[in-house]
């Protein structure tokens, strides 16, 4: 069997998923990548238009290919009817606040809700986004982010003032991990509600889009990422977007880090899976502070719970789906199918 994909560039959480989705199936498909080119655009305006344009010859010559498409772009747009019969299209989130090429890109996402009820599946990660989706007419499943817990447990026995002194942070002040310093996470949030609260230390990871004033540490090998976070005593996720779950959030919890989040979308989920409770702003200092010393076995219990989305889960769910999906394309479809299978054509709108 062939998978066709796009290639899973970046380390956003969405890139994540997708490239574990790619090791999961690799030996049950041969996986053939696309390139997305989109994150290499210095100017965001019109950066999902000119992605489009570069994928659409791309994708016009797989027009005829044999095999399934697992797929997670609005370059689904560029498929045939006959081509969307065959994808699993893997939807992460959508939040008109990203907009960045108005007045186009809504007509994209509007058409992109159309198209979708034409894929042989939909995949989500957080329940949020499958009741969204199924209230639009679109039967979405949920397969959760996963987590290497072996290597999570590794860093989590080591020794956090080893790990305070090896990145630069105070020992003497408690340590909130705000997540990534891009837009829409929330931290421009964390640091106006904390602005008076000088014995709580923000730390933040990642690209600082936002020129975060807090103690960023940049990008860092993933091993050092998971490091930084276990060397704090607390979480806070104030993200705005409506996210699929947080990924930082929940290698925070299954670092034994309690959490508090704004409890928005897939964040929502997690904190009611995990027990983490939504920020109090006017008292959010004073909630951090409790937080930060919540007894050991409240966070082991909350780690227990995310501890069935491991690797074998999540590679046992996508190979049962890729297989399932497959065997269903095999079969003979309905002579009118046929025919508006081989009617169609590749165009950006339908």
């Amino acid at each position: 069997m062939t998978v066709y994909s796009l290639e899973p560039t970046g380390w956003t959480g969405g890139r994540i998923y997708l490239r574990m989705i790619h090791d999961a199936i690799r030996d049950t498909a041969r996986v053939v990548t696309l390139p997305d080119l989109k994150r290499g655009y210095r100017r965001r305006r019109w950066r999902k238009l000119r992605h489009l344009a570069a994928l659409a010859p791309r994708i016009r010559k797989l027009r005829d290919a044999r095999g399934v498409f697992v797929w997670d772009d609005l370059s689904l747009l560029c498929f045939t009817p006959a081509m969307r019969r065959r994808t699993i299209f893997v939807f992460h989130h959508h939040d008109p606040l990203h907009y960045d090429s108005a007045p186009i890109e809504p007509l994209l996402w509007r058409a992109l809700f159309a198209a979708l009820r034409e894929c042989a599946a939909v995949v989500c990660v957080s329940p949020y986004w499958a009741r969204q989706l199924t209230a639009r007419g679109i039967p979405a499943r949920v397969i959760y982010n996963a987590f290497d817990l072996p290597t999570l447990d590794t860093i989590r026995a080591e020794s956090r003032d080893d790990l305070r002194h090896r990145f630069g942070l105070p020992n003497d002040r408690t340590l909130v991990y705000v997540g990534k310093a891009v837009h829409g996470k929330g931290i421009e949030h964390a640091q106006a509600a904390l602005a008076e609260h000088p014995d709580l230390y923000l730390v933040s990871t990642g690209n600082n889009t936002i020129g975060a004033r807090t103690h960023h540490t940049g990008w860092l090998p993933y091993l050092d990422h998971l490091r930084v976070i276990r060397a704090c005593d607390v979480g806070l996720f104030l993200s705005t977007l409506h996210e699929g779950w947080s990924r930082c959030a929940a290698e925070a919890i299954l670092l034994d880090l309690p959490c508090v989040t704004s409890g928005i979308a897939g964040l929502g989920d997690l904190a009611q899976l995990t027990g983490q409770p939504i920020a109090d702003l006017p008292r959010l200092g004073e909630q951090l502070r409790a937080r930060a010393h919540t007894p050991a076995p409240l966070t082991t219990q909350a780690r227990g719970r995310l501890a069935a989305f491991d690797i074998p889960y999540f590679t046992s769910a996508w190979r049962h789906l890729l297989l399932n999906t497959a065997r269903s394309l095999d079969e003979p479809q309905p002579l009118a199918d046929l025919r508006q299978a081989r009617a169609g054509r590749p165009r950006l709108l339908t």
